[in-house]
């Protein structure tokens, strides 16, 4: 029986500057980061510090996964950035979105009120886009989830 997610995939376009964005801006840390085999594919994978049974690997589009047409063909959409990989939470959306926008994160949307909670958007360095989300039970807990 599943148990839970332990790992998701986000397509970055260049392994070095992805770990530098998700560690540096982001905040997150370095849970792998190998070379399996000689020439072989990298296996980077990063994580919050508060949420040790979960990593996302850094994935650049190419072999094994992927044959070189479709490789380039995702490169291009992530490019462009109209890939959405998910939500990062927070507790505190006002704090977080000031300091990941003073370490240069690219936000597309300043924190706006939903249903569900206080969102942001931004993109990583290689163009893909994510929610960040403070939800409504952690600013008003008496409400409950979901809304």
């Amino acid at each position: 029986m599943i148990k839970g997610l332990s790992i998701a995939n986000v397509w970055v376009l260049d392994h070095d500057r992805a770990k530098a964005f998700y560690t540096e801006k982001l905040g997150l840390e370095v849970r792998s980061d190998v070379v399996m085999g000689e020439g072989g594919m990298r296996w980077l994978t990063v994580g919050a510090k508060d949420q040790p049974d979960v990593e996302i690997t850094l994935m650049v589009p190419g072999p094994p996964a992927l044959d070189p047409e479709s490789a380039e063909a995702l490169k291009t959409l992530i490019a462009k950035g109209v890939l959405g990989a998910g939500v990062f939470g927070t507790d505190d959306i006002h704090a977080d979105y000031a300091a990941m926008k003073a370490r240069g994160v690219e936000f597309l949307q300043e924190p706006v009120e939903r249903p569900y909670g206080t969102e942001a958007i931004f993109r990583d360095d290689s163009g893909t886009w994510f929610s960040f989300t403070q939800r409504r039970d952690q600013i008003e807990p008496e409400l409950g989830w979901p809304c």
